[in-house]
């Protein structure tokens, strides 16, 4: 069994910016609780069952982290979601997204970016989640950024949920320089890729540290990638780049495996120390 890690150990949370909630910096991506078709992770794995997701989220907890990455394109893991976190609500941020659909049967993916597909969509994210509030929401784009943005107005129609109060906070995991800039101009946060292989969306945290929005990192591991790097450390060296820029939020990991948890909660602690986050 693994001993959870003392209270000393375990993250802080932090004020996201452009939004009134306190974050901590590495976050829980739930694909593998949902989904095993169609992913880019190095190795196979097996989907958890409820109780080895129960643990894996109870852990989460005792190390700290409060914010749980999902999404309608991750199979079944915004329904998994709903009935293990009942009771324990306030203790999660949940972020999920708009856009991407995932059939379970065929394995593939299409995108739908109309105004009437995201309040459908939001609408059953809600009850798949057993919740009334969507945390964050986010847009999953297909690459192309500001076409989404421009010709659905879907961040107006993320303003007007946030508004109704489905949502406390609007945004885009963009793909692009421009669409991320763009999408902090007229929202509150943005999910951009930033790991050792590629630093080509960096405008984009500077920008969100100049003007006060959130960044959330995805694919900080490159997706576990780095984890094969010959580096001797790699997920210490991707986490002290990552955490090097002040305009960062929060990091997004996917693991299932425990004792890569520690470990992860472990670096990031380490590399905030070096940044003086933790000062």
């Amino acid at each position: 069994m693994i001993k959870p890690f003392p209270e000393s150990s375990a993250l802080k949370h932090y004020p996201l910016a452009g939004t009134d909630m306190m974050v901590s910096p590495l976050g829980l991506g739930t694909v593998k609780l949902g989904r095993d078709q169609g992913v880019k992770y190095p190795d196979s794995f097996t989907i958890p069952d409820d109780r080895a997701a129960a643990d894996l989220l109870a852990l989460s907890h005792d190390l700290g982290i409060n914010l749980l990455d999902t999404a309608p394109a991750y199979g079944h893991s915004e329904e998994r979601l709903g009935p293990l976190l009942q009771g324990q609500r306030d203790r999660w941020l949940i972020c999920s997204k708009v856009g991407e659909e995932f059939d379970n049967q065929t394995g593939q993916s299409h995108f739908d970016f109309t105004p009437e597909h995201v309040r459908l969509s939001v609408e059953r994210s809600l009850q798949r989640l057993q919740t009334d509030v969507i945390d964050m929401l986010l847009v999953h784009s297909d690459g192309n950024d500001l076409e989404i943005i421009e010709r659905y107005g879907i961040l107006e129609q993320l303003e007007l949920l946030k508004q109704e109060g489905k949502i406390r906070a609007g945004g885009m995991s963009t793909k692009t320089v421009a669409g991320g800039i763009e999408v902090l101009k007229r929202s509150d946060i943005a999910m951009v890729t930033h790991n050792l292989s590629y630093r080509d969306e960096e405008a984009v945290i500077d920008y969100a540290d100049a003007n006060g929005k959130g960044i959330l990192i995805k694919k900080a591991l490159a997706s576990g990638h780095a984890c094969i790097d010959p580096d001797s450390d790699p997920v210490q060296s991707s986490f002290d780049m990552i955490f090097a820029h002040p305009g960062v939020s929060s990091a997004i990991i996917g693991t299932i495996n425990p004792k890569h948890l520690q470990e992860n909660v472990a670096a990031v602690i380490a590399s905030l120390n070096k940044a003086g986050h933790l000062e």
